[in-house]
């Protein structure tokens, strides 16, 4: 079985260190073996292609590499720093996560 991640597809996530640290992005994709999710904007790369139906002029393009998922946090809905997170029920007893800087619920 596999671990529950503290990050999910959507979230606002700062990158705590590596190359990109300080910068903010939405969760575009998480791959959940390799524990690494691919940031907006993010630790961004330079791949060169040949023309093809996608790029008709082929070239140089810009685009988001993996980050390993223990370099990110999640972004406080509250105060929009950055916090960890916790897991508990909800009124429906129904799991939920929440930031543990302000308890605020995680959508």
């Amino acid at each position: 079985m596999q671990k529950k991640l503290h990050i999910r597809k959507g979230d606002t996530v700062i990158v705590i260190s590596g190359e990109s640290k300080g910068q903010k992005g939405r969760v575009l994709e998480v791959d959940r073996d390799k524990l690494r999710a691919i940031v907006e904007g993010v630790n961004m790369v330079q791949k060169h292609t040949k023309p093809n139906a996608k790029a008709p002029q082929g070239g140089i393009l810009k685009k988001e590499a993996p980050v390993h998922i223990s370099n990110l946090m999640l972004v406080d809905p509250a105060s929009g720093k950055p916090t960890r997170i916790g897991r508990r029920l909800n009124e429906k007893n129904k799991l939920i996560r929440y930031a543990k800087k302000s308890g605020e619920e995680i959508k």
